[in-house]
């Protein structure tokens, strides 16, 4: 009898173990953190140039507007949220590119200005990283809003890369041949330049 009873316990312990609930693993930060590392990481280095400026050349055919002219990038401001980052073309001082960080995927923007400080017609296209990328590479390919401003663009995709000695902003139209590349020299500062035209007020 005393048999029968423990098998009876024993029967009785399995089954209300196999029909509990199973509770399955809440995703928690750190494991978000890991499935976003590359643009984390990639984050992380661009700040780490936060104040610097760089002087770039241009590696690919020449392109009207680029030819003999002083090409500096300068990291003007980084945080959690946004980094901006001017690209002045000899004294063309319109360019800001404007990357925005937002859940695992990060944003490139091409603001354009006029000398005056006003938005030029065409501005504030770009793209979002499909993916979190990689610690030294992320890739932007042209999204809605680029579609509506300039149609043509619709199959451009940048990408930049970042490493210890080198920052390079490409762009690729799909469908031609052709392949825009600028590298910055990132083991020799330069001075930082004047201010992109619009930002002469930034940070006061």
């Amino acid at each position: 009898m005393k048999k029968y009873l423990i098998a009876l316990f024993a029967l009785a312990f399995f089954l209300s173990c196999s029909n509990s609930p199973q509770v399955e693993p809440t995703e928690t930060s750190a494991s978000v953190d890991v499935q976003n590392m590359g643009a984390i990481q990639f984050w992380s280095n661009l700040s780490a140039l936060c104040g610097k400026s760089f002087e770039g050349e241009l590696v690919t055919e020449p392109v009207d507007g680029f030819a003999d002219k002083k090409l500096v990038l300068n990291v003007l401001s980084c945080n959690d949220e946004r980094i901006l980052v001017p690209f002045n073309v000899g004294d063309n001082l319109s360019r800001t590119w404007i990357f925005t960080y937002n859940n695992g995927r990060i944003e490139l923007k091409h603001d354009h200005r006029h000398e005056d400080g006003s938005d030029d017609d065409v501005t504030m296209y770009g793209g979002t990283s499909s993916n979190t990328g990689m610690a030294n590479m992320q890739i932007f390919p042209a999204d809605q809003e680029t579609l509506d401003l300039i149609p043509y663009a619709f199959s451009n995709v940048w990408w930049v890369t970042l490493n210890d000695s080198v920052y390079s902003y490409n762009l690729r139209r799909i469908g031609r041949p052709s392949v825009f590349t600028v590298e910055f020299d990132l083991t020799k500062e330069v001075e930082q330049p004047a201010p992109s035209w619009g930002w002469e007020d930034f940070g006061e």
